[in-house]
C-alpha cells in the first residue's frame, strides 16, 4: 500500500474556468482561493484562512474535478488519497500511513484531496474491537486535521455526509453541496464538450436528469459513433 498518495501531473490539471458549478458554490470557492492569495494580509488582522473544505453530494457531479481545478488555480501540488482503497484491516498501520501523507502535504504547502471520506464511517462494524479501532483512527485524523498547516489546503469528498462522524464534519470551515445538474447546466456542459469537435460530429440528442460524469460518457460515445460513421462513409466513397 502506497504511503505517498497520488500526485497529479501536468496533463491532468483542470482549469477553474472549465468547472461547472452553481453560482453560490463558485462564489464560496472563489473566496477560498482569494484568501490564499492574500494570506499574509489576513494574518496581520489575525484572520484565519479557510483551508479545510468538505465537498458532499451526488456522485459524478464534479467534486474531484473541482479539487483539481482549485489546486491548478493556486499553483499547488495536488495529492489524491482514495480512503476506500487505503484503509486496511490493520487500522494502526492505516493511521500511520495517513499521517505520513499529511506530513508531506504540510511540508509542501500542497492540496490534499481525501476522496470517499465517508469510508471512515462505513468501516464501523458491530464488533466492539472494530468500533474501538475505528474510533481511534477517527481521533487520529481529527488531530491531523486540527494541526493541518494554514498554508496547505485540505479537501475531503463524500457522497454520504450523513454517516460521517459529527466531530469530523465540524473541522471543515466550508461545506459545499453538489446537487444533480439542472437541464440548463447540462446544456451549458454539452455545449462545452461539443465545442471541441468538428461541426459535422456535433449532431447528438441530449439526455437530462443525469450527472456531469454520465453526460460526458454519453456525449463521447455519441461523438465516437458519429466519427466512425463518417469514416466508414468516406471509405465507401473511396472504394466505389
Amino acid at each position: 500500500m502506497s504511503t505517498t498518495g497520488i500526485l497529479i501531473d501536468e496533463k491532468e490539471k483542470v482549469n477553474w474556468e472549465d468547472v461547472f458549478l452553481d453560482e453560490e458554490n463558485r462564489r464560496e470557492l472563489n473566496q477560498l482561493m482569494k484568501e490564499f492569495t492574500y494570506i499574509d494580509e489576513l494574518r496581520k488582522y489575525d484572520l484565519p484562512v479557510n483551508n479545510k473544505v468538505l465537498l458532499h453530494g451526488y456522485s459524478g457531479c464534479g467534486k474531484t474535478t473541482t479539487a483539481k481545478a482549485i489546486a491548478t488555480s493556486l499553483n499547488k501540488p495536488l495529492y489524491i488519497l482514495d480512503l476506500s482503497n487505503f484503509i486496511s484491516s490493520r487500522i494502526g498501520d492505516t493511521a500511520k500511513n495517513i499521517r505520513l501523507i499529511f506530513d508531506k502535504v504540510n511540508r509542501e504547502n500542497a492540496v490534499l484531496f481525501l476522496d470517499e471520506f465517508d469510508h471512515i464511517g462505513k468501516m464501523r462494524g458491530n464488533d466492539d474491537k472494530d468500533v474501538g479501532e475505528m474510533r481511534r483512527l477517527v481521533n487520529s485524523i481529527i488531530q491531523m486535521v486540527d494541526n493541518f498547516s494554514e498554508k496547505a489546503l485540505l479537501i475531503a469528498a463524500t457522497n454520504h455526509i450523513d454517516i460521517l462522524d459529527v466531530a469530523l464534519i465540524r473541522r471543515f470551515q466550508l461545506r459545499i453541496s453538489f446537487a444533480m445538474p439542472t437541464e440548463e447546466e447540462l446544456d451549458r456542459y454539452y455545449e462545452f464538450l461539443l465545442s471541441k469537435f468538428p461541426e459535422e460530429l456535433q449532431t447528438v440528442s441530449r439526455r437530462y436528469g443525469i450527472s456531469f460524469a454520465e453526460a460526458r460518457d454519453y456525449i463521447f460515445t455519441e461523438i465516437k459513433s458519429n466519427l466512425i460513421h463518417e469514416l466508414e462513409r468516406k471509405n465507401q466513397k473511396v472504394v466505389s
